[in-house]
């Protein structure tokens, strides 16, 4: 499916949750780089760059990651199932199946940075220190 490595999606998510946008758009781009041009990654890289554009504009209110109770791990479970169901039905062209794809790995990404999350990322250390936490997204929620 996706030829790029799932280290440089879960950074960009990691950044994208710790507001880093311009490291973000770094990782968007390294990701671009490194995908073959196929419909499937070119609906990925727009979901991607369209969470991106999202999360940083974050005034549009009808927006789902301006909505999304990011510490709501049941929810964030249910949303990741809803949409690999729409990367696995046959209904939608290759395109869209990209598309939720991302939107699948995002919720997991999201699920795993919730902290005391057996596979929580806060609790590794990273050597540059640019691993986020959570809770600096959950603060500017409330």
């Amino acid at each position: 499916m996706m030829p790029i490595p799932s280290g440089l999606v879960t950074r960009f998510f990691q950044l994208l949750v710790g507001r880093q946008f311009t490291e973000a758009r770094r990782e968007l781009e390294r990701i671009k780089e490194r995908m073959h041009k196929t419909e499937w990654n070119r609906g990925y890289y727009r979901a991607l760059r369209g969470m991106l554009l999202a999360r940083k504009s974050n005034s549009d209110s009808y927006a789902f990651l301006s909505s999304l109770d990011v510490r709501d791990e049941k929810a964030l479970k249910k949303y990741r199932k809803e949409f690999r169901r729409h990367v696995q039905s046959k209904l939608h062209e290759s395109f869209d199946r990209g598309f939720f794809s991302a939107w699948s790995d995002c919720m997991r990404v999201m699920s795993n940075l919730i902290p005391g999350n057996p596979e929580d990322f806060s609790s590794r250390n990273a050597k540059d220190g640019s691993q986020v936490r959570i809770n600096g997204f959950l603060a500017e929620k409330d």
